[in-house]
Formats: structure tokens, C-alpha cells, sequence
């Protein structure tokens, strides 16, 4: 592993350093630390702890000279002093003194022309076994040689002090974007870590490459023609992407170049709740030994998951590599996307079921922001009766 100025301080003060261990040794890593237990599927069950999703409240970024007059600052995106991100660096990784973590070399975007080569500290085996499946993973020939653009430093069991540290709450996701350093605390929720790097690629790519970045998954046919299907979490992009006749590029994040469309990730974040092999045949199967099922509750007397106990959370998650999947795109690439989906969760019943628009109503649709809240996409929101919406431009699209 080569020296990072930052990682470096951590791994002098941890009590224990594990680098870029295997599927294998991470599973084992978790089980003997009292972080899961294994399926009857060979996956690792592990909870994430108080919280069970993203904390959108509680994710910042820091303002100055690079992102000040780029970012669209509000509600969304929060700004947060630079100064005190400093301060706060320093407190994490003082943090991790006398610990033992789990480090890792990673990377973005399936395009080597788009490439990010990232390193996560983890506090936790389980969490270290989502970096491994959700990102990149590099050769064996490279790992060692690998110089990260971006750190992650993952601590849940850091919490904040408001007053002091400039946070809403004890727990916090902080990018900065100059330093390329990406912190998170107090949340054991995995989530944090795909959702930060989602963030960075969705300011460098459009801002310093010309490329969209998009919240959508991804698949192409057989004669080459992709399609890409847009949508918030929960509204069915995983579930619509995992075609048997189709090879998957991607499931959530993707990039749209001047060459097509690449996957920025090296695997699958799919909701589990009422999951059967009957209705998710694909996702089901990646479900198997090496993948990591989260906040999900047992049949009594087995370790047979019970996808229908939402005791827990309605979101629960499994997350697995790309490879899992029978029949991928590899690379995870395709051409200008020839199909467009937008799916949506109708919690009022306005829209109908499918919906064919030209390009003059797209555009209205887009422009009005159209889409509503459901249990799974937002907390407490109750009682919801949802329709999926389809919308799909069947027409070749035009090069960016």
C-alpha cells in the first residue's frame, strides 16, 4: 500500500491495521468480532446500528475557494466551515488510536478515462466488506502501487459535539472537496460511504470533465441498444436492470460521456424487503455466500432471512459484487443509451401506470420535478398505495 500522508497517521496509531483483506477474510473478520452471522445462504448478516438508512440532514460540505460560487447551496447541500472541517479531521483520526481498522484500495467509474482511485478506513469488518463489493476492485498486479485521489474515513463510533464542531447532530457525512477527504460519523449505515462518492463525482465530473452523472441503473441487449432507467431509491431500478436477457452495466450510479455510459460502481446496493426468488430471481440468487445482508431479522430456530420482517427498517439491504449477476456487461460500458425509463412512486394515483411522452411533455415532467414520497424513500412518511410509473423515449438519443 502506498503512503498517504493521512492514512499514514492512522494506521501509526491503530492497535491493529487489516489491508485490503480478501471476501473470505473480511466474512470471517465479522463473525469473529461479533459484527453478523452467516445466512443459510453463505451471505453475512450484519446490522448497521441506530441508523438503518442516510442521514440527509446531517451531510455537508465544505465551502471555499473551489466550490463557493459552483455549488447550489440550501436545503440540500449544506455548507460547512473549512476551519472546523481541519479541526474535525483532526479529532477522527485521533480517534482511531489504539483501534483496530480495516483499510482498503478501491475505485470509481468503470471508464478508465474517469477513473478515482479511493481509500476507505473503516472501523468495522462488515463495512469494509461493502467498500470491497460497492466499489472497483483493482488487479492484484496494481494494488500495492495504488495512489488514492480520495480518502474516506468511516467512523461510527465517533460522535460529535454540535456546538463545538459545527454539525446538526452527533453524527455527520462531511466532503471536502479540495482536501478530497470525505468524512463520516456516528452512522454505521453503509449507505454513507456509496452515497458521499456519489457526491464527489456528481460536482468533478459534470464540473471538470463535461460528463453527466446519473441516478439511474443500466442495461444493454444483445444487438447493443442500453437503456438506462432513472429513479429515486425504492421506485425499481435494481429490480428493472436485472433483465435475464439483458447484460446489467449497472444498478444506481452511472456516467454519460461522449463515448456512452459506464457504471461508476463495482456492484449492488438492492432493497430486500418482501424479496423472493419467485419475483427477484436475479437478486436473489446474488444473494449467496460473500454478499451482506443488512438490518434483516431470521425465521426463528434458523438462519433462514425472513425478507418480509421489517421489524427493523423497511429498507433493508443486500449488498453484493456485480459478478453475481449472471450475465454482466464487462466491462460495466455501453453505448448512447437508446431508451430512456423514469419511474416513479405515485403515492396519489395521478399518473397512469405506463406512459409513452415525446420529447416536449419529457421535458415539462423534468422541469416540474414531478415525483412524491413513500415509506421507503422517506421516513415516517405512512400509508402510501404506489403505482410505478414508466416513461420511455424510444427514439436513438443524441451524443452529449
Amino acid at each position: 500500500m502506498k503512503s498517504h500522508p493521512i492514512t499514514d497517521r492512522v494506521i501509526s496509531l491503530a492497535s491493529k491495521v487489516n489491508i485490503n483483506l480478501s471476501q473470505a477474510e473480511l466474512i470471517q473478520a465479522a463473525v469473529n468480532r461479533n459484527e453478523g452471522t452467516i445466512t443459510d445462504h453463505g451471505a453475512l448478516a450484519a446490522d448497521t446500528g441506530k441508523f438503518t438508512g442516510r442521514s440527509p440532514k446531517d451531510k455537508f460540505s465544505v465551502s471555499d475557494s473551489k466550490t463557493e460560487d459552483i455549488v447550489w447551496w440550501g436545503e440540500i447541500n449544506k455548507r460547512y466551515d473549512a476551519e472546523k472541517f481541519d479541526i474535525l479531521t483532526e479529532k477522527v483520526i485521533a480517534h482511531y488510536q489504539g483501534k483496530e481498522i480495516f483499510v482498503r484500495d478501491a475505485y470509481a467509474c468503470a471508464d478508465e478515462d474517469y477513473r478515482m482511485n479511493v481509500r476507505v478506513v473503516n472501523e468495522s469488518a462488515y463495512q469494509n466488506l461493502f467498500v470491497h463489493h460497492m466499489f472497483l476492485r483493482p488487479n492484484q498486479s496494481e494494488i500495492d502501487s495504488i495512489d488514492p485521489d480520495w480518502i474516506i474515513l468511516a467512523a461510527p463510533s465517533f460522535l460529535a459535539d454540535p456546538e463545538i464542531d459545527g454539525t446538526r447532530q452527533e453524527n455527520f457525512s462531511i466532503i471536502n472537496f479540495t482536501k478530497k477527504i470525505y468524512l463520516i460519523g456516528g452512522s454505521g449505515y453503509t449507505g454513507e460511504i456509496k452515497k458521499g462518492i456519489f457526491t464527489v463525482l456528481n460536482f468533478s465530473l459534470p464540473v471538470e470533465e463535461n460528463v453527466l452523472s446519473m441516478h439511474c441503473s443500466a442495461n444493454i441487449g444483445k444487438n447493443g441498444d442500453t437503456a438506462i432507467f432513472f429513479g429515486l431509491s425504492g421506485t425499481g431500478k435494481t429490480t428493472l436492470s436485472a433483465d435475464p436477457d439483458r447484460a446489467l452495466i449497472g444498478d444506481d450510479e452511472h456516467g454519460w460521456s461522449d463515448k456512452g455510459v459506464f457504471n461508476f460502481e463495482g456492484g449492488c446496493y438492492a432493497k430486500a424487503i418482501d424479496l423472493s426468488k419467485e419475483k427477484e430471481p436475479q437478486i436473489w440468487d446474488a444473494i449467496k455466500n460473500g454478499a451482506l445482508v443488512e438490518n434483516v431479522r431470521f425465521f426463528p430456530g434458523t438462519n433462514t432471512v425472513n425478507y418480509e420482517d421489517v421489524s427493523v427498517t423497511q429498507n433493508t439491504r443486500a449488498a453484493y459484487p456485480i459478478y453475481h449477476i449472471d450475465g454482466i456487461a464487462e466491462p460495466s460500458l455501453g453505448p448512447h443509451p437508446n431508451n430512456i425509463f423514469f419511474l416513479t412512486c405515485d403515492a396519489f394515483g395521478v399518473l397512469p401506470p405506463i406512459s409513452k411522452l415525446n420529447l416536449s411533455a419529457d421535458t415539462q415532467l423534468k422541469l416540474q420535478g414531478l415525483k412524491s414520497e413513500s415509506q421507503t424513500l422517506k421516513q415516517h412518511f405512512q400509508h402510501v398505495l404506489a403505482l410505478l410509473f414508466y416513461h420511455c423515449i424510444q427514439e436513438n438519443m443524441p451524443k452529449c
